[in-house]
């Protein structure tokens, strides 16, 4: 069976193995038999609605069985869905509502409440679905989820997209620009580290290709149980059921509120894949691990930023018998890279090569090819690369460009110049040398925060750290760092000495221009935008406004 649409992933599953598990919700068990038939009714309640093919709905809601249906309910009504991160506030929320022209919002009686305020201004919206208060009487937009459902009648012919693109041959490896229509299905909205958050439009083809893809590198199968670890909201959070679907897999919705919440998880629904960003595994390979915890984890990947050597050692420790895997990737092109389990050994720095069916390139400013280890921007092609931003051309145009001619004179896609730097080696393995905006230029060099924070990331007493430049007359810009204390050393003594400490070892283990000018110590964990990564931006924002309430310990 060739799935085709975001939705086949899960129809297919469905007629192969009817009663196999699908998803697990808290108490909740539910086989693909029983969701694909939730979300055909959940397809013909928004068809009910009038939804109309191309029109958005938003799903803000934690991870739960109706962010799965309402998500695919929409893209197999002809819709765009729209997940919104729970942790958002209600102004960030608006924004999204409002860019995108909401028509239908699925959320919670509580979520509802702090938006109410913002409600009068998305003038799309015609209509609130509401999952947990079937007495909620807000306005007379809203009903709620079992109602809808109930009222569901549509037949099922009238509400199916039209697949207009072609089946690729059988036997073929990778699927070429032209051979699919390029039709949104969803839209996926970026941290907004700089300015509001952007809508990255994302196809059905995206979805197919990504999770093929993803389940061929992480040798994916039928038994496995991937713990949704991450938001749906963020790209390879929503991967986790869009892998699983496509070998039929399981997967387990899980909303943690500790770090030790998913190791009980781990062993309590013997869990075999397990997807996070560094900041989390930071946290996980800190805790004490209980007996049996990693015994049916057959693999852990990590995205969303580089790991520490330190943290990815510990991780390797405490789960010996799962295989390691170092990607890397941005929303604008699902992912571009995996390092291969066996090569961590070797070259634990790397963030691998392409993942398959993606080719990626690192350029010089000019467009022309890297040599060997010289740093450049990586930039993605292939049928991953999404189709831009909604409603803004001149983002689009800036991130999303032709190859220049002496690449390849006969592309006529657009690839994805993702701004992040790296370098790749003789042998074709690329490393992440930092983001382009990140870089610090100080005393005539251009210095990785990364590199820094690797050297502080080997201290026990580190929980989190971030490094960032400061305006500096003489220098350009001044190293900084933040570093959030392990709850053991967060102490008043602990946060008047350490700063001298660490800085003693940045000396000693770093050249001098890499050392940094300032570190201070933050009460309290480093704030994160919207997909879990350390936020420099906000750091260096708020710098101001702790440097006098903190102990910080300048450099001689």
């Amino acid at each position: 069976m060739t799935s085709m649409l975001l939705p086949d992933l899960m129809r297919n599953a469905a007629q192969r193995t009817p009663q196999a598990l699908a998803l697990i919700d808290g108490a909740q068990e539910i086989t693909y038999a029983e969701l694909w038939q939730q979300t055909e009714q959940c397809a013909r309640a928004l068809a009910a609605l009038g939804l109309m093919p191309g029109e958005r709905v938003a799903v803000y809601l934690e991870k739960r069985l109706e962010t799965v249906l309402a998500c695919f309910g929409t893209a197999h009504a002809g819709g765009l869905f729209v997940p919104i991160n729970p942790i958002l506030r209600a102004e960030q929320v608006g924004h999204i509502l409002q860019d995108c022209n909401v028509a239908i919002l699925v959320t919670s009686a509580a979520r509802l409440a702090s938006l109410e305020p913002l409600l009068p201004h998305c003038a799309a919206l015609r209509q609130i679905v509401v999952v947990d208060n079937e007495g909620i009487t807000h306005t007379n937009l809203c009903q709620h989820w079992s109602a809808l459902l109930k009222d569901a009648s549509l037949p099922l012919s009238a509400v199916l997209p039209e697949p207009t693109f072609q089946v690729m041959p059988k036997g073929t490896d990778s699927p070429s620009q032209t051979s699919a229509d390029k039709n949104a299905v969803a839209i996926f909205y970026t941290s907004g580290s700089t300015g509001k958050p952007k809508g990255v439009v994302i196809s059905h083809r995206n979805f197919v290709i990504g999770a093929q893809s993803v389940a061929h590198y992480l040798d994916n199968r039928p038994n496995d149980r991937l713990l949704a670890a991450l938001p749906l909201s963020f790209d390879a959070g929503f991967s986790q059921l869009t892998t699983a679907f496509h070998v039929g897999a399981c997967v387990v919705l899980h909303n943690y509120v500790l770090p030790r919440d998913l190791l009980r998880a781990l062993i309590e629904e013997r869990i075999t894949g397990l997807t996070a960003v560094p900041p989390l595994y930071i946290q996980l390979a800190r805790c004490d691990w209980p007996a049996g915890c990693a015994e049916a984890l057959r693999y852990f990947a990590t995205t969303g930023g580089r790991m520490p050597g330190d943290t990815l050692g510990r991780l390797r420790e405490k789960a010996s018998h799962a295989k390691p895997f170092l990607m890397y990737g941005l929303t604008e092109a699902f992912r571009s890279t995996y390092l291969p389990p066996e090569e961590v050994d070797r070259r634990p720095d790397s963030i691998g090569r392409a993942i398959p069916h993606a080719e990626v390139l690192v350029l010089r400013a000019d467009g022309t090819v890297c040599d060997d280890n010289e740093p450049g921007e990586l930039v993605h092609r292939g049928p991953l690369v999404t189709l831009g931003y909604w409603n803004n051309p001149e983002a689009t145009a800036e991130r999303f460009k032709p190859l220049p001619a002496h690449i390849d004179p006969t592309a006529t896609e657009r690839a994805v110049y993702s701004g992040d730097t790296v370098r790749r080696d003789a042998e074709g393995f690329l490393y992440f040398v930092g983001r382009r905006d990140d870089m610090i230029k100080t005393s005539g060099y251009r210095v990785s925060p990364t590199e820094i924070e690797e050297v502080l990331y080997a201290f026990e007493l580190v929980a989190e750290c971030a490094a960032f430049g400061i305006p500096h007359n003489t220098l350009g810009e001044a190293i900084h760092v933040v570093v959030a204390l392990t709850a053991d050393a967060n102490n008043e003594t602990a946060s008047e000495t350490a700063p001298a400490t660490l800085l003693a070892e940045c000396r000693h283990r770093l050249p001098s221009y890499m050392v940094p000018a300032m570190i201070t110590i933050y009460p309290g964990p480093l704030p994160r935008n919207a997909n879990g990564k350390i936020d420099r931006r906000t750091l260096a924002a708020t710098l101001a406004a702790i440097a006098g309430k903190t102990a910080t310990h300048q450099k001689s």
